[in-house]
């Protein structure tokens, strides 16, 4: 059987053989499918003070030098998108300066309120400051970018090793002093090591942890038993739990699939929310009406 990713993602519940391109061209009505009216509920994210989606749109899919397939998809395209995933309850856009998402946000805060949706960011982080352009300007020119003063969550992007604490002390230390100053609402860490993951869990500076989790063990840093363990404490530790690579970075979704990463996420984990790398209305559709379904079986 043919591989099927995030590009060929094929909507085998409600379409059989049909596939994704032309729920992309016509939508779920057009071929006779009407999506539920349900919109995504709204989850107390730890102790940070932050209400948010159950759901985040992602905007990192295949991302990096400034770019993601939500991004190739172009301005237009990607504002129609997230306005639809806005009307379907999706107040929460997860973002980063590696996807090149900040500029396409902006254009979307022109059609939806800004203050009544999270806005997630993340900054890529360098050893030699030599290297890397200085934390303060960075995070003002993300401002700029995304069209928005503040930021509710910012994370230190990609941590890789459990030394993160001393060698990322320059952004810890300005990320605190930008929360004082109401440039951050919320900190915290996105983790591809189980020994970053592991010093997150107890440190008092982090309020919020980006964790990679699914059923399969697919592109995660230890088993779905081991990574559950981390994020129970990290609960009970106050931290506000964001699951990704839910549909273990596109390469789990065929239907059975989508339906056990799903269930497994909402029922047999402990985080309080997911960010999807959705890339059509198509996708929000089936993502919004599948978790609103199995929140109430």
């Amino acid at each position: 059987m043919e591989k099927i990713n995030r590009r060929s993602f094929i909507y085998t519940s409600t379409v059989g053989l049909t596939g994704y391109a032309a729920l992309t061209a016509t939508g779920l009505a057009g071929l006779g499918f009407t999506p539920s009216t349900d919109i995504v509920d709204k989850v107390k994210l730890g102790n940070t003070g932050l209400s948010v989606s159950r759901v985040a749109l992602g905007t990192g899919s295949i991302g990096g030098n400034h770019q993601s397939n939500q991004t190739r998809l172009g301005t237009s395209k990607f504002v129609s998108m997230a306005h639809h995933a806005y009307d379907r309850g999706i107040h929460f856009f997860d973002t980063a300066d590696s996807y090149g998402s900040y500029p396409f946000v902006r254009e979307v805060f022109k059609e939806v309120p800004r203050e009544k949706v999270t806005l997630l960011g993340k900054m890529w982080t360098e050893n030699d400051p030599a290297k890397a352009e200085p934390v303060d300007k960075a995070l003002d020119r993300f401002r700029t970018e995304s069209g928005s003063d503040y930021f509710d969550i910012m994370l230190l992007h990609c941590m890789v090793n459990g030394k993160w604490q001393d060698e990322k002390k320059r952004y810890i230390d300005y990320f605190s002093k930008a929360k004082q100053e109401g440039k951050i609402k919320a900190v915290g860490v996105s983790c591809h090591n189980y020994e970053a993951l592991k010093v997150a869990v107890d440190d008092p500076w982090v309020d919020v942890i980006l964790a990679r989790i699914n059923p399969f063990r697919a592109h995660m840093d230890g088993s779905p038993a081991e990574i559950n363990a981390l994020l129970e404490r990290a609960r009970n530790n106050g931290k506000g739990i964001i699951g990704m690579k839910i549909f273990g970075n596109g390469d789990r979704v065929l239907e059975t699939e989508r339906e056990e990463s799903i269930t497994f996420a909402l029922k047999k984990s402990s985080i309080h929310c997911m960010t999807l790398g959705m890339e059509s209305i198509a996708q929000v559709d089936d993502a919004v009406d599948r978790v609103m379904r199995l929140l109430k079986s």
